[in-house]
């Protein structure tokens, strides 16, 4: 089991907080060219 998603997002959001920032975006490598991206933004 990993977690490098949840580290990611969490890590986003503490930077979004921290800077002031609205939207962020995080992307992560799945392996074999697949990929995620997780898009954030603080209402």
């Amino acid at each position: 089991l990993g977690m490098s998603g949840a580290r990611l997002a969490l890590t986003l959001l503490r930077q979004l907080e921290s800077s002031g920032g609205r939207r962020g975006l995080a992307t992560m490598c799945i392996g074999v060219g697949q990929g995620v991206a997780l898009a954030l933004e603080r209402v």
